[in-house]
């Protein structure tokens, strides 16, 4: 390398630069060919530069023996190899002419490369020309290492170095040389069994599987069932399980692919996301199923009839207008009866506040006990199944939604007492927890007036924005037909006890009155028919004084900027993750982990202070008795987001187990 070195110092300065650059990587790649076990080298080999015309290398060479040869340091100098051989080898390269040799000649220099190659893998001691020792005796002349052809400009002038100065060196990795080093062929494991190539990237590990990352634990609150389903304790119950579910509907993610850049195409097909989902739901085996961006297409032509084939029957509800997706709610009949179901739409045509497609779907279940309990009985279960509008800056609409939502709730829950049997509120509600619409569904009350639409929902902060569109009292229009109790207005007025009776007497008793009495305006006078006054009776009193017959005509104050309803609701999760100390996830849009799926239930509980205890049952509600954990931000991080190879969605399923009380007549 140094006797190089000092050689090329006599070229031309312009050439200096770019003939060491060119000895860096012709030593890293004889650095590897030296250490390659193949038999053969492959290629055509150079064994003497292209630069200079013969006459000039010759003489450029013999002026630095004569004049030069006292600058080269001590080191190399006493030893004979480095003096002669170097010399001697460099004067028969630079006088070859690569372009003059023959076949035969080709064949005769790589018969000695290979024999030098071999000789230098048995080489175990480090070379002495460099560490400043004593050459051994042994060897007789410089080992080559064979350089391929450059046919690149840049390697025109590119020297062959000798292996005894070369091997000794320790290159660093060079980025740019790595991906042609690569190209060799790769040192079996048992030769070598630690990664050969100092200060280069090793392969990749195994990835860990999905279904490790992603491992989601059931969360038990209850005891074992018994083979019926029923648990022994203070009574009897009826458990069931009831997953909610957003599975992205095909046509919203081509719509918006910019979402799903980070995706592999094969994972985003309908047919393997398909097979996924349905995998999922057999494997969880929910007695209902709430699902949410359901493709119509996909509805009717696949989804349906397979979850037919599982025990299913299915309800759908597209959303109004144009759109292709929408809500289906699903229930095992061996499990539930139904009593009644009520599509919503919250399409208002002319008015303003509701101009948007969103849909929901209610049902009203009867649970069935099995035989061998004799004569009980379950109260009925209300499910509510719902998609609000995902605009984050329109929390007005949302809450109007919801308000329409909670009135049919309110109407198809509603018991002959007045009271209410158990709920099952879930859906994507496209807002956070602890903003305001969570804070409503949860405490049953909402002081709304003057707030910022887009606080509604908590899924942005737009504060800095200059116009904020704010909430005004009262939100919704009286013509809607929902009071601020989120209840219909119709349901509101008292029924009538029974049906008035009159008699002839009684309603002759108006006969005479004063307004029976008055000429109709635009009367036409005919003799002897209109023409006539009636004459009072002297004894007939002028008003008969009777009771107010009118139908009592119910008057709602509204409160200013409050809406409420009296549903007493609680959500299965707590939001938070405490072994892991971080939030739950059940959407990452654009990498973002939040919380917009939820399952409400019906549980008051003994005060605020017990809020989170959500376990806390009494008559009529129900009890949770375990769910399904979900995930952090950063676990789902490790797995490339959502959807993901094990999760066809970009939400994560919610799964919970209930149980209601069991009465005897």
């Amino acid at each position: 390398m140094i006797a190089s070195c000092l050689c090329y110092l006599l070229l031309p300065a312009a050439r200096l630069f770019r003939a060491l650059s060119d000895a860096f990587f012709t030593c890293r790649k004889n650095a590897l060919l030296a250490k390659s076990p193949s038999p053969q080298v492959e290629g055509n080999f150079a064994m003497a530069p292209r630069g200079p015309d013969q006459e000039e290398c010759e003489g450029l060479l013999q002026q630095w023996r004569e004049e030069g040869s006292n600058q080269v340091p001590s080191t190399v100098s006493e030893g004979p190899l480095a003096e002669k051989g170097l010399a001697d080898s460099s004067l028969a390269l630079l006088m070859d002419n690569s372009g003059e040799q023959d076949a035969a000649s080709d064949d005769k220099w790589s018969s000695r490369q290979l024999s030098d190659l071999r000789a230098a893998e048995n080489l175990d001691q480090p070379f002495p020309e460099v560490l400043g020792e004593e050459p051994q005796s042994e060897v007789e002349g410089p080992l080559w290492a064979a350089d391929p052809v450059q046919t690149e400009p840049q390697y025109a002038d590119c020297a062959v170095l000798p292996l005894s100065t070369m091997a000794a060196q320790q290159w660093e990795a060079d980025p740019a040389v790595v991906p042609w080093n690569m190209a060799l062929e790769p040192v079996p494991q048992e030769e070598a069994p630690m990664w050969p190539f100092e200060g280069l990237e090793q392969p990749p590990p195994v990835e860990i599987p999905y279904h490790e990352i992603l491992w989601r634990e059931w969360e038990d609150f209850s005891t074992q069932p018994d083979a019926q389903g029923l648990e022994a304790g203070d009574g009897p119950q009826f458990q069931f399980t009831l997953m909610s579910y957003n599975i992205l509907a095909q046509d919203l993610m081509q719509q918006s692919s910019e979402l799903y850049l980070h995706c592999h195409p094969d994972i985003l097909n309908w047919n393997y996301r398909f097979a996924n989902l349905m995998q999922e739901f057999q494997h969880w085996d929910p007695d209902i199923l709430c699902l949410q961006e359901v493709q119509e297409d996909h509805y009717w032509e696949q989804l349906e009839p397979s979850l037919r084939m599982m025990g299913f029957t299915c309800f759908y509800k597209r959303r109004t207008g144009c759109k292709t997706d929408g809500c289906a709610v699903c229930y095992k009949p061996t499990r539930f009866r139904l009593l009644c179901a009520s599509p919503v739409e919250y399409f208002r045509p002319g008015l303003e506040l509701l101009n948007r497609d969103n849909v929901g779907l209610v049902l009203l279940l009867q649970p069935l006990v099995p035989e061998g309990l004799g004569q009980v009985s379950v109260a009925p279960l209300c499910v509510a199944n719902t998609h609000v509008l995902y605009n984050p800056r329109r929390g007005d609409v949302k809450l109007a939604q919801m308000a329409i939502l909670l009135a049919e709730v309110d109407k198809v829950a509603r018991l002959s007492d007045g009271s209410h049997c158990p709920i099952i509120l879930c859906g994507d509600l496209n807002s956070v927890p602890d903003s305001p619409l969570y804070n409503f569904i949860r405490d049953g009350k909402l002081q709304y007036d003057g707030m910022p639409a887009w606080k509604v929902s908590g899924q942005e902060d737009c504060s800095h924005q200059l116009y904020q569109r704010k909430l005004q009292a009262p939100l919704w229009p009286s013509s809607l037909g929902i009071t601020d109790s989120c209840q219909y207005a119709t349901s509101c007025r008292p029924k009538r006890l029974e049906r008035r009776k009159y008699g002839r007497d009684f309603l002759l008793r108006f006969r005479f009155c004063s307004i029976a009495c008055q000429r109709p305006v635009g009367l036409v006078l005919m003799e002897g028919v209109t023409d006539s006054k009636p004459d009072r009776p002297a004894n007939w009193a002028e008003c008969v004084l009777e009771e107010d017959t009118s139908e009592f005509e119910p008057v709602f104050p509204r409160p200013i900027g409050t809406i409420q309803h009296c549903l007493h609701l609680a959500s299965v999760y707590t939001h938070f993750l405490p072994q892991h100390g971080r939030p739950e996830v059940t959407t990452m849009p654009l990498g973002l982990g939040m919380t917009v799926d939820y399952i409400f239930f019906s549980a008051e509980s003994c005060g605020n202070e017990n809020r989170a205890d959500h376990r806390l049952d009494r008559h009529g509600t129900l009890k949770l008795l375990g769910r399904l954990s979900l995930l952090s931000e950063e676990i789902l991080w490790a797995a490339n987001g959502l959807p993901n190879p094990f999760y066809s969605s970009d939400h994560l399923c919610l799964l919970a187990s209930f149980g209601m009380e069991v009465t005897a007549p």
